[in-house]
């Protein structure tokens, strides 16, 4: 199995940027596909981004589109997921989350979860 541990976010200026950082460790992190997902007070975990194994393709929601952009760095075993553009909507705890197998936008496909980050964003 593997551990993922998320660093970054906090509080952040509408128009403004954050990095969040998930890094891993266990089991070879070139086998998972990784995804972000997050969760606002009240709402449920929903889908934010993804990269597959190599981080030759990515998938996004449509509300980040544009803004968001996900990247793997398999020698340091860590998941980025760079955020620009930040709206007080993009308020939640943002999560990393590891599955092997096909492309998936569904939270309850990734076996493994980081312990989640909170990205505050103020207007």
């Amino acid at each position: 199995q593997v551990q993922l541990v998320e660093s970054g976010g906090g509080l952040v200026q509408a128009g403004g940027s954050s990095r969040l950082s998930c890094a891993a460790s266990g089991r070879t992190f070139s086998r998972y596909r990784m995804g972000w997902f997050r969760q606002a007070p009240g709402k449920e975990r929903e889908f934010v981004a993804a990269i597959n194994q190599f981080g030759g393709s990515t998938y996004y929601a449509e509300s980040v589109k544009g803004r968001f952009t996900i990247s793997r760095d398999n020698g340091k075993n860590t998941v980025y997921l760079q955020m620009n553009s930040l709206n007080p909507e993009d308020t939640a705890v943002y999560y990393c989350a590891a599955r092997e197998g096909l492309h998936s936008t569904r939270a309850q496909d990734y076996a493994y979860w980081g312990q989640g980050s909170q990205v505050t964003v103020s207007s």
